[in-house]
């Protein structure tokens, strides 16, 4: 791997934590189509690739500064955590079943569905 590609590997990881902490987006907002339209990964590679580094000391730097300022809610973290994991299970064995063309349309819509609501329907 060349010096470039670690650097700019590094530039995303340290844009998809701010972008995380930020406004709780990270890994398939930022990461996923950084690595597939940067260096040239197969979307299935990228979304595997991206769900691997996304544990719970990248995650947790984030989460306690929101816990320090009551910012959570530990309740609905663990439920919505438990069945996280049952989800990405079932997802992930879904989606290495796909075509990646297939993948990409639907991960281009779901992104399209979000940015129409957040500009032209939220309160």
């Amino acid at each position: 791997m060349s010096l470039t590609t670690i650097l700019l590997l590094m530039l995303v990881g340290v844009l998809a934590g701010m972008m995380s902490s930020l406004v709780g987006i990270g890994g398939g907002v930022v990461i996923v189509p950084a690595l597939v339209l940067m260096f040239g990964m197969n979307q299935k590679v990228a979304q595997g690739t991206s769900l691997l580094m996304l544990s719970l000391p990248v995650a947790f730097a984030g989460a306690y500064n929101y816990y320090k300022a009551g910012f959570s809610d530990w309740k609905i973290a663990l439920i919505l955590a438990a069945t996280f994991v049952i989800g990405g299970f079932f997802g992930s064995k879904l989606a290495i079943g796909l075509e990646v063309g297939v993948i990409k349309k639907i991960f281009a819509v779901f992104m399209i569905i979000i940015a129409v609501k957040y500009l032209f329907f939220d309160k």
